[in-house]
């Protein structure tokens, strides 16, 4: 017999629950952060669930990806990092990584991935804020970590 750890079905849920009010804002005057979240095959995910740790300010926020497969948070602009965890329709549990909003100089956690794979974890500046895109899987797929 298989349990709810062993499968995923219909009665599976993440818990995004999308009208308890805006729970996207880890700081009110923060920096807009935007980006997709992307599966295997590059197409976007609708139905996913980001959330955002800034440790250094203990602040917490989320946002579930709409129908294009994109997320808007807004981080503190004095954090270096902010930690993120993606929760999607066939994950049986949540991936953990973190978003660099600038140069990271010599961060101890970014020093020890391969230096081809560091810019998975650097959001680009834009005009209007700060983009991160997150790939599941594939050429493009985005650092996970073990936890």
């Amino acid at each position: 017999m298989k349990t709810p750890s062993q499968t995923v079905g219909p009665y599976y849920t993440i818990g995004l629950v999308r009208d308890r009010g805006d729970q996207s804002r880890l700081a009110d005057d923060g920096i807009p952060l935007v980006g997709t979240l992307f599966d295997g095959q590059g197409e976007p995910i609708s139905d996913g669930l980001i959330e955002a740790w800034d440790a250094a300010g203990g602040r917490w926020g989320r946002s579930g990806t709409d129908a294009d497969g994109r997320f808007a948070l807004r981080v503190p602009a004095d954090a270096s990092h902010v930690e993120v965890y993606v929760f999607a329709r066939g994950l049986l549990r949540h991936q953990w990584t973190r978003i660099y909003l600038d140069d990271p100089g010599d961060d101890p956690v970014l020093g020890s991935v391969d230096p081809s794979r560091r810019g998975t974890l650097i959001a680009q500046r834009e005009s209007d804020g700060l983009r991160f895109d997150i790939h599941m899987q594939g050429d493009d797929a985005t650092v996970f970590f073990v936890h």
